[in-house]
């Protein structure tokens, strides 16, 4: 007998032959009968989630970031810069903007650079590229831009008559389009091109000053490019090349890595900065704001299983931590809504729960109340409430200010609305109970007290017949009596 683990079904059940179907005898026709042929097509059928719009031909691998300059936490709180040698794990997909699967990914465009850091604070994710700037500076011409370089609705081929009739009518392109049709524009390998983080965030420091911040990944491996001829001999014979080369690259153990930098502006200086340094399509000159090492980025491991890491991956740019958060960069607003919601499309509602997806840095898990949906794979919860605030000793929010509102003109990014003359909770809820008449009132405490008495904690109860005595004296009173004579007669 065979040491080997027996092959099952997906419901585990032993699978007596995975060779041959089920037939209505040795020359019949096959059996409907037959559940693990069905299965085993229907799971085939569907094996396949819709690419992404963008960025669809990716590579990616796990690593760490390492500080090398402890100094930076005087301009960010962000824990996981805060000690020297601190090692916090990483995640760095590469990508193409432009193909969509199965194109060559030595094609000429930028790349995608996103990195995700497990922080004990959360997922922070970095979602850059391999160029410091972009083709525009407002959200809202990013669906037209892809149109313009993905396959046209006649030919299904991309065509530089799009391609360039968008660029025509968009001049703030200009920047982006130098760098991507100069030597930088087809990097030899990934490990051999630089990334940024290209929009400009905030940080903020424990005594909480404000700073804005650029982030830039030199590649320690040194800048090497290929001619657009090589390319495409290159792609043409391997399409896969930056991939392979990648993992190649970590199976012999020259692991590649970067050195993150960071350009930091205190923040008076931005309403009066030369250009607006919220502007996707310009860089900041160094010689203006140097930059500033702040530690090493690693990679050392390639994942098991591409579909199940780097496929899945969901890095999104709305993911900070405390310490950082967003700028008014109208690149990266728009994007904060965008990633979220391709990846509630392309994977579902449940895709932060994937391993790759999850925040391993932190103890015990995401904590939240989230639950259902398609694919919800885990304990859902279990017993847990799935409501917030409660008395169940749920997890509660930190009622610590994070600091980072966006601020510019004397707007500033808040959870504290107005305060009117009569912004209560209370006053009109107590005058709808004063006009009513007593037959009203009767029938109101009465069933308000027939659901309240219900409830099988004596705070819960409390606390809501205090609101009700907040509306009006006699209001509360009258409940609360009718709760008690209620509990009392069971």
């Amino acid at each position: 007998m065979s040491n080997r683990p027996h092959l099952t079904t997906e419901a585990g059940a032993p699978v007596a032959n995975n060779q041959h179907s089920q037939t209505a005898g040795a020359t019949g026709p096959v059996l409907l009968q037959d559940h693990h042929l069905l299965e085993k097509l229907a799971r085939f059928n569907r094996e396949r989630i819709p690419e992404r719009v963008v960025h669809a031909v990716g590579s990616g691998a796990y690593g760490y970031f390492e500080v090398t300059n402890p100094d930076i936490s005087r301009f960010t709180r962000m824990k996981l810069f805060n000690a020297k040698g601190k090692r916090t794990e990483a995640f760095l997909r590469f990508s193409t903007v432009a193909g969509s699967k199965g194109a060559p990914d030595t094609a000429r465009d930028p790349r995608g650079f996103a990195v995700r850091f497990y922080t004990e604070d959360g997922n922070w994710d970095l979602v850059g590229n391999n160029t410091p700037v972009f083709f525009l500076r407002d959200g809202i011409k990013f669906p037209d831009f892809i149109h313009s370089q993905k396959y046209d609705p006649f030919t299904n081929c991309q065509e530089p008559d799009n391609q360039w009739d968008f660029f025509s009518h968009s001049p703030e392109a200009t920047h982006q389009f130098t760098w991507l049709f100069g030597d930088r524009g087809i990097p030899a390998t990934l490990r051999h091109m630089d990334g940024f983080g290209s929009h400009t965030f905030q940080w903020v420091n424990a005594q909480g000053e404000r700073f804005w911040v650029k982030f830039h990944f030199k590649t320690n491996q040194g800048i090497r490019t290929l001619s657009s001829e090589e390319a495409a001999t290159i792609g043409g014979r391997d399409p896969q090349y930056h991939q392979r080369d990648l993992y190649a690259a970590l199976e012999r153990g020259d692991f590649p890595s970067w050195t993150l930098k960071v350009q930091v502006m205190p923040e008076a200086d931005a309403p009066t900065y030369r250009f607006n340094p919220f502007d996707l399509t310009k860089v900041w000159p160094y010689k203006d704001y140097p930059l500033i090492e702040v530690g090493q980025l690693v990679l050392n491991r390639a994942p098991d299983n591409y579909f199940a890491d780097v496929e899945q991956a969901a890095l999104d740019p709305s993911n900070f931590v405390p310490g950082i958060g967003p700028s008014p960069d109208r690149m990266l607003q728009a994007r904060l809504f965008a990633y979220g919601d391709a990846h509630r499309y392309r994977l579902g509602i449940n895709h932060t729960r994937l391993p790759v997806n999850s925040p391993r840095g932190v103890a015990g898990g995401a904590r939240n109340y989230g639950r259902d949906g398609a694919m919800s794979f885990d304990g859902n919860g279990g017993r847990s409430r799935n409501y917030e605030p409660n008395s169940f000793d749920g997890p509660a929010q930190t009622n610590e200010d994070t600091g980072l509102g966006v601020s510019l003109s004397g707007a500033t990014g808040t959870y504290v609305s107005v305060r009117h003359a009569e912004d209560n909770d209370f006053v009109q809820a107590g005058a709808l109970y004063r006009v009513m008449s007593e037959a009203e009132r009767e029938r109101l405490v009465t069933n308000i007290a027939g659901s309240l008495s219900q409830v099988s904690r004596e705070d819960i109860i409390a606390r809501s017949i205090a609101h009700f005595r907040n509306a009006d004296e006699e209001y509360g009173s009258r409940i609360a009596k009718a709760v008690h004579e209620r509990r009392r007669s069971r």
